[in-house]
């Protein structure tokens, strides 16, 4: 029986943290589900490093069609690993669905499974309450949100710390997927 994969998302992720590891997944042979505030096409961004810009810019990225339910919906028992990808679905996601995404975050940390989380996604962990003693990092901007919350940050393409896997954007992706795969595999 193949293993299953759950894809936390919403309007604004970032295309290339939710297109690659989905099909990156899939294409090792895993089920992967998307869960997200409402069932419907997503609105992905794209955030891009240019000259001349002290931070990202951003433009609008392609729809991302294969929201399977929503995250009301979503039984965590029935998954081996998540995926949490960034943009600025995080803190959108982390709000309006508060209640839904803390319970199944914690129920992969209280069971050790796998969780890949990039970019801006340390927002959902740290509103989980999961990133205490943690080491990990993220986009840049987040740091003080995971040093805030008791995490350890560290500036490197992947950070591995238990069940939690960690990347910094999406030139990362590769070296993400490459440690999640591999944990999701030993599990």
């Amino acid at each position: 029986m193949a293993k299953k994969v759950l894809i936390i998302a919403g309007d604004a992720v970032e295309a290339l943290e939710i297109f690659y590891p989905y099909y990156r997944l899939r294409e090792e042979g895993f089920e992967v589900d998307v869960a997200a505030p409402s069932k419907k096409e997503l609105r992905t961004v794209v955030h891009d490093f240019e000259p001349g810009w002290e931070t990202y810019s951003e433009k609008p990225g392609y729809l991302f069609r294969w929201v399977t339910k929503t995250l009301a919906e979503v039984k965590p028992e029935e998954y081996d690993g998540l995926v949490i990808p960034g943009g600025r679905m995080p803190e959108y996601v982390r709000v309006v669905a508060s209640e839904d995404v803390k319970r199944i975050v914690r129920h992969f940390f209280e069971r050790n499974k796998p969780v890949a989380a990039i970019c801006h996604a340390p927002q959902i962990l740290a509103a989980a309450g999961v990133v205490k003693g943690r080491k990990m990092t993220s986009y840049i901007a987040v740091r003080p949100e995971v040093e805030n919350n008791g995490g350890i940050w560290v500036d490197q393409e992947v950070v591995v710390d238990g069940n939690l896997v960690t990347a910094r954007a999406w030139p990362d992706n590769p070296a993400w997927m490459r440690e999640f795969i591999k944990l999701l595999k030993s599990k």
